[in-house]
């Protein structure tokens, strides 16, 4: 399949997987003529909803070479009630910079790493594909031992949903996978000329079913502040705040992220205690 073909594959998937979750009572259907068959709003009904032939809206499910205009991919967004994040990655679906697959850094500056080294909470550098690439002691404490993984083993991604620590540790495990797949897809669409992306997500897919699960949602969300919610061996109970900069040095491919103790919680009384135990 040509790459341009497969754009349009992945644009379509994406609009079934939003139209299939909407139901018609959200979309203003009051009544319903004949058995549904698939979940979610009928095809027919989106086309209603966003003023074009049910053929037309059929074809761009199916992937088909169709002329769409920013007006009728806008107006299809607004049919299927999607959520900010959704209607901009809607929009790079349909036109996205074919820029081909991005070179990926390996290690950052030293004075970064220095930067990392003196701040007292967790924190890492990682790029889109959640490699991690620098990382300070009280990451290797609190989250994992980044400092014994391979380049090849340090994906966040894998890491997360395939080390069962996490799974049993945090107190906020579906949420924080749900949100945490969603962003991930937001990266393989944005890095459409890197297959990695893709091989990944189908390894995953193939070796984690809730990971599969998630994945099939199509769900779509920009990176954001988030909690991390974590019950440690060592430290007990801890509640972060995960904050990410984008855009290290104008490399938008960089992301800096420090968990910051959530105000009100004994978090940061509880983590310089561990730290001074441990490092």
């Amino acid at each position: 399949m040509g790459a341009d073909n497969n754009k349009l594959k992945v644009l379509g998937d994406y609009l079934k997987s939003r139209r299939e979750r909407l139901h018609p009572e959200q979309a203003g259907f009051q009544h319903s003529y004949g058995r549904r068959r698939t979940p979610g709003l009928r095809r027919e009904e989106v086309a209603i909803l966003a003023g074009v032939s049910a053929t037309y809206y059929t074809w761009l499910e199916q992937g088909r070479e169709v002329t769409a205009s920013r007006e009728v991919i806008e107006s299809i967004g607004r049919a299927l009630q999607l959520s900010s994040d959704e209607r901009l990655h809607l929009l790079r679906l349909w036109s996205p910079e074919n820029t081909g697959a991005p070179q990926r850094q390996e290690q950052i500056k030293p004075e970064w790493q220095s930067i990392i080294d003196h701040l007292a909470f967790p924190a890492y550098v990682a790029n889109d594909r959640t490699e991690v690439i620098a990382w300070n002691q009280a990451a290797c404490e609190i989250i994992t031992d980044f400092s014994s993984m391979s380049n090849e083993e340090r994906v966040l991604m894998r890491i997360f949903f395939m080390d069962s620590y996490f799974r049993n540790h945090m107190r906020n495990w579906d949420e924080f996978a749900r949100y945490s797949v969603a962003v991930f897809r937001s990266y393989l669409e944005r890095n459409d000329g890197d297959v990695w992306f893709k091989e990944t997500a189908e390894r995953l897919a193939a070796d984690c079913s809730e990971f599969d699960s998630l994945w099939r949602m199509h769900d779509i969300q920009l990176k954001k502040t988030s909690q991390f919610l974590l019950n440690h061996p060592g430290a007990g109970e801890l509640a972060f705040e995960i904050n990410s900069f984008v855009s290290i040095n104008a490399d938008s491919d960089l992301h800096f992220c420090i968990f910051t103790p959530i105000t009100g919680t004994p978090t940061e009384k509880r983590l310089k205690d561990f730290l001074d135990k441990v490092l």
